[in-house]
């Protein structure tokens, strides 16, 4: 997108605004689909949790993407947008069986990611197809907060638990269809990926009647120029030719499953906000913007790394800035960054904003959440609206209870 387009949906549609590009989304998954072109049969499951505005999860649906969501309520909203049931799957972690059991019931994919709950559903409903969740015990990423494969992770049923599972599997007689790890986001090292990838083909030996394998995602996009990233076409050769001969030792063909969020909208999204204050200290100069960690909290609590844009100023001379919100709280975006001169009024954008900004935002110190727009075909469309008092307020219940009893002040 142009800063023109971004400065025109500014001035349209207010800021903060979150703008995401819809032909990013659309090449991304190509690029993924591409780097797959030699497997027979593969599903790609768009990652909810990343961006969940039912536009774009019929940007999705249009694709030939089916969902991977996480709650019942990520569920519906696929189902909402027009998506089968049968393209999606849920891979909750820590929920009721009773949750499953109300999305199994709308036909939705299950997996399962421990021994208890694997064990209760299978014994109620062994005709229901489920797919096992395998925590590979490899850590991916690099950083805690979003490695999920690692021994210590809550997420997936420990590979040395193996045993267990075909223990319940066969007292149950349940329907294995399909098995799926993640290991986590950020992956670099394709290798380290392929390794995981292993362990998951020789647990899927042990069930005779798969459907599908599901490799997770985690692929790690650029976040400022120069970046490193994960290899797609690199990684889509060698996962390839691995898992067309692992379908051939098998004796069937297997459906490859992938559940990219973030490699799909990161780099598709923009977060605009306003400069609402240039602020000099002894030591730092601030620039102070209409929002906070309510609306981008990734910076806080991730450490991520958002370029940032001085888009009202083009052909400025670049200066450094730590860039705050307006949050009673400690909320910088960026230290001591060198971006084009920054006055009072000018419009900033955020890049990378696609996936995990949004989907996490607040409404922290009862500050509204901004609208989203999609940039489509060129033109803008808003998505969802600003919030309004109405939006804060709608859910409380103004209870008249404080003169029904004097209080006594002594």
């Amino acid at each position: 997108m142009e800063n023109a387009n971004l400065l025109a949906i500014a001035k349209e549609f207010g800021s903060p605004v979150y703008v995401y590009d819809s032909s990013k989304i659309v090449s991304q998954y190509e690029r993924l689909t591409n780097a797959f072109k030699q497997v027979k049969q593969v599903k790609l499951n768009y990652a909810v949790k990343a961006l969940s505005n039912l536009a774009i999860l019929k940007l999705m649906n249009s694709l030939g993407a089916g969902l991977d969501t996480v709650s019942i309520q990520e569920v519906e909203l696929g189902l909402l947008a027009g998506v089968k049931p049968e393209n999606i799957i849920f891979t909750p972690n820590g929920v009721s069986l009773e949750e499953i059991e109300q999305v199994s019931e709308k036909g939705v994919q299950i997996n399962i990611d421990n021994l208890s709950i694997l064990e209760q559903f299978g014994t109620k409903h062994p005709n229901i197809p489920v797919c096992i969740r395998i925590n590979p015990h490899v850590m991916a990423g690099g950083n805690s907060k979003i490695s999920v494969g690692h021994i210590d992770s809550k997420f997936g049923i420990s590979i040395h638990q193996i045993p267990h599972i075909l223990r319940i599997v066969e007292n149950t007689g349940m329907n294995i269809n399909g098995i799926h790890m993640h290991t986590g986001s950020d992956i670099l090292d394709i290798d380290v990926f392929l390794y995981a990838s292993e362990i998951l083909f020789e647990t899927a030996k042990n069930f005779k009647n798969l459907d599908f394998i599901d490799f997770g995602s985690g692929f790690k996009v650029p976040y400022k120029e120069g970046d490193i990233e994960t290899n797609i076409e690199e990684f889509g050769k060698k996962l390839t030719k691995r898992f067309n001969t692992f379908c051939k030792e098998y004796g069937k063909e297997l459906t490859l499953g992938f559940e990219p969020g973030k490699f799909l909208v990161s780099e598709a999204g923009y977060f605009l906000a306003k400069v609402n204050v240039v602020k000099q200290t002894t030591s730092t100069v601030f620039a102070g913007i209409d929002s906070g960690f309510n609306h981008l909290i990734r910076p806080m609590f991730y450490n991520s790394h958002h370029e940032i844009v001085n888009i009202s100023n083009p052909k400025g001379r670049e200066r450094f800035y730590s860039i705050v919100g307006y949050i009673c709280e400690t909320d910088t975006f960026a230290t001591n960054r060198r971006i084009l001169e920054i006055t009072e009024g000018d419009i900033i954008a955020f890049k990378n904003a696609g996936a995990y900004c949004y989907s996490m935002a607040s409404n922290y110190n009862s500050r509204f959440r901004p609208a989203e727009v999609l940039w489509h075909n060129n033109k803008a469309h808003l998505i969802r609206k600003r919030e309004t008092m109405e939006d804060i307020t709608k859910n409380q219940i103004d209870v008249d209870i404080f003169t029904e009893i004097p209080v006594s002040i002594s």
